[in-house]
């Protein structure tokens, strides 16, 4: 499948998705949401992919959505266009497999909020992020308003959704925002690391420990413990629980199959 606004590569069990305008900044037009959908459905589709990383082109992970196209936008387009992204990002979101966001430069706007859709957030020492929409007289209508303060709290998220204030890699690590912070110029080999750990696991456990997260989110405390003790069972149904068990016992590395 030929890609003009991403490159989509795949390497072993990892797929890697590069978005691909750096002359904009990679920011998020219509064809480039388009080829980002296709791309997470054919990952989806793909059994042997264990794990997916996001990342950017130039200096930027993604500066936000293309703002010279919504100049004239109408309140109908607005609407189409906000459930359009918040319908990929779900599910980029919604993936069995861990999905790193490698955020190389600049995550603006709806480049925030594709990396807060991602489960993982490693980021360059040289990354600027931030929610700068009420600048333009707009709000984040791609998640920002309800996954920034899940991630970071209601108070900062205020501050950084109200302010349209950039922050530093070095501020997003210690709010919460990112979970490493690395020199530009390891980027790339951290996330690989990081990529290849998480392609060893158990697919099956990777997916149900996904999927609690999440839900756990979004219930109460009663029935996230329901919803953990059934998929805490459920593994017990799988060979790679067999399989992790007995390779802890003899002293091995498990080769896990997703069994």
């Amino acid at each position: 499948m030929e890609y003009k606004n991403i490159i989509f590569e795949k390497k072993g069990k990892v797929a890697k998705i590069t978005l691909n305008r750096p002359d904009k900044l990679n920011a998020l037009s219509p064809d480039l949401l388009e080829e980002l959908k296709r791309a997470i459905e054919d990952a989806k589709a793909d059994k042997e992919i264990r794990v997916m990383v996001i990342t950017g082109s130039g200096r930027a992970f993604s500066a936000g959505a293309d703002v010279g196209a919504m100049v004239d936008t109408t309140p109908f387009q607005a609407k189409e266009s906000s459930l359009r992204g918040h319908m990929i990002f779900k599910m980029l979101e919604d993936l069995d497999i861990p999905v790193i966001a490698a955020i190389n430069g600049y995550a603006l706007g709806g480049g925030c909020e594709l990396a807060l859709a991602c489960d993982i957030r490693i980021a360059s020492e040289k990354a600027w992020l931030g929610q700068p929409e009420i600048n333009l007289g707009i709000i984040p209508g791609w998640g920002g308003c309800i996954r920034l303060p899940k991630q970071v709290g209601v108070a900062k998220a205020m501050e950084i959704i109200l302010t349209g204030d950039r922050i530093s890699a070095q501020e997003a690590l210690q709010i919460g925002l990112v979970n490493k912070v690395v020199p530009e110029d390891k980027l790339e080999a951290t996330v690989n690391e990081i990529a290849e750990k998480l392609a060893s696991k158990p697919p099956i456990a990777v997916k149900l420990a996904k999927k609690v997260i999440r839900k756990g989110l979004e219930c109460d405390l009663e029935a996230g413990i329901q919803l953990e003790n059934s998929a805490f069972s459920l593994c017990f149904t799988t060979k790679d629980q067999k399989e992790g068990m007995k390779a802890f016992l003899e002293k091995r590395q498990p080769q896990f199959k997703g069994e």
